[in-house]
């Protein structure tokens, strides 16, 4: 099959499916569950696979805070960073399955790293089942503020004019992932520069080391802001609220939308009883006031999505970044 039919494919019924199943599971929410007796019993560890002052540490944070309050038991957030999110995977694959152990999944470890990590020590589909969506966020594709590059159809045409000379920047392989997508529809081809951190990639690219980069829209905000950077498009079904003149990849391609998005996740072991109750007290934190507030300044917009709900995201997510993989030449390594 032809690469940009197959990347066109990605984006179809997958995520309509799991758009769907969201509001069928929104409707059969009912009365409030009680909370099961004798659970918990001690404090409840969440484990983020993040690095502590991370935009995804404080979501886990402002989750422990509100989740512990309503639980009675404190719940204690455990800073477990490496290796793309395997080794906090891997510590909540470990732990007891008595509901006191959670675990902040990201799209980078529940998602990506199916598809691209070779002999994963985990499987996010098999040992891990959600509890809730926590949000979603855009992703942009930038430049150095000074660059001769003003807007996306300028970006094309110089790809298309010089194939594979443009250097592009990626510091996780999502984004590599979503980078492949965009240049498989439009038909061109980047050299892709690996960086450790989103921090020194974006100090490249301000300094033109580097021609173009796609990162989330707000680790770039400050630069963007000061001019440092120039955004030239989001990756979101709709238009960024603080950069509204920005345009969307969607615009140009109707089938590009991506996002990168989190959510708690429990051990599959773990009785349905706790799971519902805990996917029940997750909607109320992040549909509180406070929630709404807390997404709005991470520049997010919440995934409201309960346990099945959240499940049939997941599997639309794995499929779609499979298949950009597949029409890319990506193998897992």
């Amino acid at each position: 099959m032809e690469r940009r039919t197959w990347l066109r494919l990605a984006a179809g019924a997958p995520l309509a499916t799991a758009l769907s199943t969201s509001l069928l599971s929104a409707q059969a929410q009912g009365q409030a569950l009680p909370q099961p007796r004798g659970w918990p019993q001690r404090n409840v560890r969440l484990i983020a696979p993040f690095a502590a002052g991370s935009t995804s540490d404080t979501s886990a944070r402002f989750i422990a805070q509100h989740l512990g309050s309503a639980l009675g038991h404190p719940v204690v957030v455990d800073n477990m960073p490496g290796a793309d999110g395997r080794l906090g995977m891997m510590a909540a694959k470990n732990a007891p399955t008595d509901g006191h152990t959670l675990v902040l999944g990201s799209w980078t470890n529940l998602a990506v790293n199916a598809v691209l990590i070779k002999d994963l020590p985990y499987d996010p589909l098999v040992d891990f089942k959600p509890v809730a969506g926590i949000g979603r966020s855009m992703l942009g594709i930038a430049v150095s503020g000074q660059s001769d590059l003003r807007t996306l159809a300028d970006l094309v045409a110089a790809a298309r004019q010089r194939p594979r000379q443009l250097n592009f920047g990626n510091f996780a392989t999502g984004y590599r992932l979503a980078t492949e997508w965009f240049a498989g529809l439009a038909g061109i081809q980047f050299t892709h520069v690996p960086y450790r951190s989103t921090s020194q990639m974006n100090t490249d690219l301000a300094g033109r080391q580097i021609d173009v980069a796609m990162d989330g829209v707000t680790s770039m905000t400050p630069m963007l802001k000061s001019g440092q950077l120039r955004m030239l498009a989001v990756t979101g079904e709709q238009r960024h609220a603080e950069f509204p003149d920005v345009p969307t990849l969607k615009e140009t391609y109707p089938e590009y939308a991506i996002y990168g998005w989190s959510a708690v996740m429990v051990r599959s072991e773990v009785s349905d009883e706790i799971t519902q109750f805990l996917a029940q007290e997750m909607e109320r934190v992040l549909g509180s006031p406070d929630g709404r507030e807390f997404s709005r300044r991470a520049g997010s917009e919440l995934l409201h999505r309960r346990t099945d709900a959240m499940r049939q995201y997941q599997m639309a997510q794995i499929d779609t970044l499979r298949r950009v993989a597949q029409a890319a030449g990506l193998k897992p390594e």
